[in-house]
């Protein structure tokens, strides 16, 4: 059975469980304290020296970190990735601008956010992620005011990817009144089979107001 390394407040995380949660494929959980340290213990640093999670441990021991490259494994040979070359660079695309545009905007005000951080980071870094989170959300509203998911393959995994974070753009103190594109994309996420509807809070960890060592 895949055992997933994971800490449950974790959006990359539940992209890996929500897409589980799709394939209906039963999997052990193996919670990492991240705040309190464990991230950079040797033992957990031999399956990801980055000390990050999610890590991905398959039935032989294999190893696999990084949420996208985990979504991406996991899809291969389901509907959850379409089979052709160009149609696979198209998923791989967003599932890169997520990395790039998403986790280190939005992503990182939403952690500052509620965990208690944002009167510790500079105002002109909060000021340049707010501002990047718009005009990412702003790209993603081209897109999907005018198609149903991402790519033309329909629900892929670069919608999982991005659905993480983007669905919580409240939770960093941003709108999404201005973007009713990717709200009503947020809307068929929703409704897909297997949805898994379970997010949780920092506030489960009281460790977590503090940095990551």
């Amino acid at each position: 059975m895949l055992t997933l390394h994971d800490y449950l407040p974790s959006q990359n995380g539940y992209k890996v469980r929500l897409l589980l949660s799709h394939l209906e494929r039963p999997y052990r959980t193996r919670l990492v304290s991240i705040f309190e340290g464990e991230g950079r213990s040797p033992a957990f640093q031999a399956l990801n020296p980055v000390g990050a999670v999610p890590v991905l441990e398959l039935e032989d021991g294999r190893t696999l970190a990084e949420s996208n490259a985990i979504l991406f494994y996991l899809a291969e040979g389901t509907p959850y990735l379409p089979l052709g070359p160009w149609q696979r660079a198209q998923v791989l695309r967003w599932m890169f601008f997520e990395e790039d545009h998403v986790q280190n905007g939005l992503a990182s005000l939403r952690h500052w956010t509620m965990t208690g951080k944002l009167a510790r980071r500079m105002p002109e870094v909060i000021a340049a992620k707010r501002a990047g989170s718009l005009k990412t959300l702003g790209i993603l509203e081209q897109r999907l005011a005018e198609h149903p998911f991402l790519t033309d393959s329909g629900y892929t995994v670069a919608d999982i990817s991005m659905f993480a974070y983007i669905s919580r753009a409240g939770e960093a103190d941003v709108s999404l009144e201005p973007y009713p594109g990717v709200r009503a994309w947020i809307a068929r996420v929703r409704a897909q089979p297997g949805f898994l509807d379970e997010v949780h809070p920092y506030s489960i960890d009281p460790h977590s107001s503090g940095e990551l060592p």
